[in-house]
């Protein structure tokens, strides 16, 4: 009966609101670099350079919202972090509606980049930490599919939006989940691991029985919670940080977490209306960014129904082959079809590109299109939901606040790295390169799976951190 418990899936869909404004504001740059580069005021205009700035600039906000995080979740709880990050977004999104000024766009990346950084932290933990473990692989998928969904929809208001209104009410549109967010969970409750871990008791009980339903048996969960809780009482120390249970866990998602972001996922989702212009697809690049969109929110959504069936590692296996081959695809398109048949104009260049007319002249330009949509299929079936999933389920109680926010500042400080140095190797080497090395860390993706990630499926929290306390995989039976 807990499993149909409503309330949970209210919880989970007031926290992942803050994924969905996490998305939007992710490939906010997609539809409004081309807007700017041909913008009229030479305060607002783009060139390559500051363009490149104003793609990767959120990944850094983003670094400094997951270091404020190993705070904020041990000190205010996840729940509060998560309503916390709701300022720092609300602020980015009025400053780069009404922005006169490259200064203001900048800082209004920065801000929404921090909340990004928060939320990315503080959902999948709360989400963790709150569901039941026969959904919790497909609760857990949710961020990701919300993130999925708030891209879609930025490129959709981009396309349709910015026929009739100037490009800054994407912005003020951004603005609507992060209210909607912020007034839900207020009535939401704060994580019963957390509430047990400040000495909540009686808290943590009425947070649990809210969960699960007051019919269901929900006593036997919370004192296998509390024995686990009472185990971890004290905060992590350094010294303990050379203890197995608590250093393998970290290395595996912070593993994760990088070879994540090398993959390529940003560079392509905040370059990608560039990309199709410059390789002169046959649609244009505001719909094959939807048609994109799309498939990746149909990917999520399966990884959503078949995590809990087929398991945390086959879907990561699958997901890292579909990359490879992806990007592979698209390195080789770019590097042997000739310029005459893709259309490729100036192929030194990228962002510039944008404002060229181009005229696909064969149905070869096909193959740039399904190489995006396959290598973003690839990645929101595993590498993309199960990498925030996994980081909340193996890390420890005492040190999963501190940890997960250690892992979003390596992913999205890796991630400004991508996004900054993706044009000047364009520029210096061609576009061709890029996804070569996108395709050789997807290889590297296969072997650590293998080699490194356990199988988490079905398993309670609490099995899990035995499982590492022990290195006994009776445990994960």
């Amino acid at each position: 009966r807990s499993l149909h418990n409503q309330r949970l899936y209210l919880a989970v869909f007031a926290a992942v609101l803050g994924n969905f404004s996490f998305g939007f504001a992710l490939v906010y740059p997609s539809p409004v670099i081309p807007a700017l580069e041909a913008h009229p005021s030479p305060a607002l205009r783009l060139d390559q350079h500051t363009a490149s700035w104003f793609g990767s600039v959120f990944t850094l906000g983003a670094a400094a919202g997951g270091l404020s995080a190993m705070l904020l979740n041990d000190r205010l709880g996840r729940k509060l972090s998560i309503m916390f990050s709701a300022l720092p977004s609300a602020a980015g999104y009025a400053l780069m509606a009404g922005a006169q000024g490259f200064g203001m766009l900048l800082l209004g990346r920065v801000l929404t980049g921090y909340a990004g950084g928060v939320t990315s932290a503080s959902i999948p933990v709360y989400i963790s930490e709150i569901s039941h473990p026969g959904v919790r692989g497909m609760l857990g998928a949710c961020p990701q599919l919300m993130a999925v969904l708030g891209s879609l929809i930025l490129y959709a208001l981009g396309k349709y939006l910015g026929l009739v209104l100037d490009w800054r009410w994407l912005a003020v549109a951004g603005e609507v989940p992060v209210l909607v967010m912020i007034v839900l969970l207020c009535f939401m409750p704060n994580s019963p691991r957390f509430l047990l871990s400040q000495g909540k008791e009686d808290e943590a009980m009425a947070s649990l029985c809210w969960l699960r339903g007051s019919d269901t048996d929900y006593a036997q969960e919370y004192e296998q919670i509390k024995d686990s809780v009472r185990k971890q009482s004290q905060r992590v120390s350094c010294a303990e940080i050379k203890d197995p249970f608590i250093y393998k866990p970290l290395l595996i998602a912070v593993g994760m977490r990088f070879l994540q972001q090398l993959s390529g996922v940003t560079c392509v989702l905040v370059y990608l209306q560039p990309i199709f212009k410059k390789t002169s697809v046959i649609l244009e690049p505001e719909y094959d960014a939807a048609l994109v969109g799309l498939v990746r929110l149909f990917s999520v959504a399966i990884a959503a129904v078949s995590m809990d069936k087929a398991g945390r590692k086959i879907l990561l296996f699958v997901s890292a082959g579909v990359m490879l081959v992806s990007n592979l695809t698209m390195g080789l398109y770019i590097l042997f079809v000739p310029a005459s048949q893709n259309s490729t104009i100036a192929n030194k260049t990228l962002v510039s590109s944008a404002n060229l007319p181009a005229e696909p002249t064969s149905y070869i330009t096909l193959i740039p299109l399904l190489a995006a949509m396959f290598f973003i299929m690839g990645y929101a079936m595993g590498w993309g939901p199960i990498t925030w999933l996994l980081m909340s389920e193996i890390l420890p109680l005492k040190a999963r606040g501190v940890a997960s926010g250690l892992c979003v500042v390596v992913s999205w400080l890796t991630a400004f790295t991508l996004t900054q140095f993706f044009l000047r190797v364009v520029v210096a080497f061609g576009l061709e390169v890029p996804f070569l090395f996108f395709a050789i860390i997807c290889a590297g993706n296969i072997l650590f799976t293998g080699c490194c990630v356990p199988e988490t499926k079905g398993r309670s929290l609490e099995q899990i951190e035995a499982f590492f306390r022990t290195g006994r995989r009776s445990f994960m039976r």
